[in-house]
């Protein structure tokens, strides 16, 4: 079967339903899963499709925050907890919105004397400081408009504001990560940020858990030879892109 018919047949399953497994693709066309994912990964760089966590969504139906939020929480706080290791006291950092980047929040209170600016409402809140407790790390908030996607700020503000710093570090989480395409995310406005603070910081780190390794999302802001340290899982090592990504960042840390 050619793939220009294995594409139209993908299609025709998700236009019919919201959400259609890789398990089911795999029985409808009677092809391999290796296949499956390599139509999966063509059909999103071109729009056609969303790739989730055992599956494939349509464009128009991503899932929310919510439930992406419940998705590899152990992975993605593996992450953040060897991101907290890079930093140091004094430093100052960007940090964008997402469901990676709010367990960040969470793991910076091992640390004290950050200067924090970020898009993110619940990075922000997480890191305010309690009630009679002065909160251990200066927080910024940037303006902007309210974004109806996630708990963040977006637009043209947001990212000029984002200009008139100059950060140590942008720790940010792409959508997906490849070889060629790099750091690529799925909205335009979310996008123009992330792009916005890779480009006002001295050095870039990234976290993207093993299923965005060799991921095209729609939108690419940031080439993998600008990315100085990748921070994934030891379960990248799995995907077939890998080793050419290890060769084409920085640096790559694997919890």
């Amino acid at each position: 079967m050619w793939h220009q018919e294995r594409h139209q047949r993908i299609r025709a399953l998700l236009a019919t339903q919201q959400r259609v497994s890789t398990d089911r693709i795999v029985a409808e066309l009677g092809v391999s899963r290796e296949t499956v994912r390599r139509d999966l990964l063509e059909m999103e760089a071109a729009g056609s499709l969303k790739r989730v966590h055992g599956g494939a969504i349509r464009v128009e139906d991503e899932a929310p925050i919510a439930e992406r939020a419940q998705s590899k929480v152990q992975a993605k706080r593996a992450l953040a907890r060897a991101a907290v290791g890079l930093l140091s006291e004094g430093q100052t950092v960007f940090i964008d919105a997402g469901t990676t980047t709010a367990l960040l929040a969470e793991e910076l209170a091992r640390l004290a004397n950050l200067t924090i600016i970020t898009n993110a409402i619940d990075v922000a809140l997480a890191l305010r400081g309690s009630e009679g407790q002065p909160p251990r790390h200066e927080v910024i908030l940037l303006g902007g408009q309210p974004n109806p996607r996630a708990p963040a700020t977006i637009g043209a503000q947001t990212v000029a504001e984002i200009a008139r710093y100059r950060a140590d570090l942008a720790l940010l989480s792409p959508v997906g990560i490849e070889v060629e395409f790099g750091a690529s995310s799925y909205d335009a406005q979310e996008a123009a940020v992330a792009r916005a603070m890779a480009e006002h910081a001295q050095q870039r780190i990234l976290l993207a858990d093993y299923s965005k390794i060799g991921l095209r999302s729609r939108i690419s802001w940031c080439r993998s030879a600008d990315i100085h340290c990748l921070i994934t899982n030891q379960r990248a090592e799995l995907e077939t892109s890998f080793s050419q990504l290890q060769q084409a960042v920085q640096r790559v840390i694997r919890v």
